[in-house]
């Protein structure tokens, strides 16, 4: 194998890349640690793609047009994800009473099993970090969320 200049010499980190200790690690960690959770209660079927329609549902349904908003998802993208979800019974669709013309996604008693496990863990951090802290925390992340999801590519 012949060597590059790019094999020489000691390996050089890149500084922009996401350490264990950084807010992107530490993400990674939280989203890794909450899919084993769910995993060990039964819900090994969900991937962390599923969580762009799980985290924005409200128990009275919202419309994929509004899930695609607060995701920042193509609508495409939503309607591949709720039937996904649909078919491993997370949710359901049913006719919106306000519009017939439009639909709800809305959580099923499995979608609603999902989510209690979620707020428990949310409420255990909450509880440690002071509820206050954890608002403001909280808020912060969804701050820098929507940011980078605004930032030209």
């Amino acid at each position: 194998m012949r060597r590059t200049a790019w094999s020489r010499g000691p390996r050089r980190t890149n500084p922009t890349r996401t350490s264990a200790s950084s807010p992107g690690g530490c993400c990674s960690r939280c989203r890794t640690s909450f899919l084993a959770k769910l995993a060990a209660r039964g819900f090994a079927d969900l991937h962390p793609r599923h969580g762009a329609v799980l985290a924005h549902l409200e128990k009275d349904g919202v419309r994929a047009t509004e899930l695609s908003r607060l995701s920042g998802r193509h609508k495409q993208v939503i309607g591949m994800l709720i039937d996904e979800l649909e078919h491993l019974g997370y949710v359901e669709r049913r006719p919106d009473p306000a519009d017939r013309r439009a639909t709800l996604v809305s959580p099923t008693p499995r979608g609603q099993a999902e989510t209690r496990i979620l707020t428990t863990i949310q409420e255990r951090h909450a509880r440690r970090l002071g509820r206050e802290t954890w608002a403001v925390f909280n808020a912060a992340l969804i701050d820098v969320t929507r940011h980078q999801r605004n930032r030209p590519r």
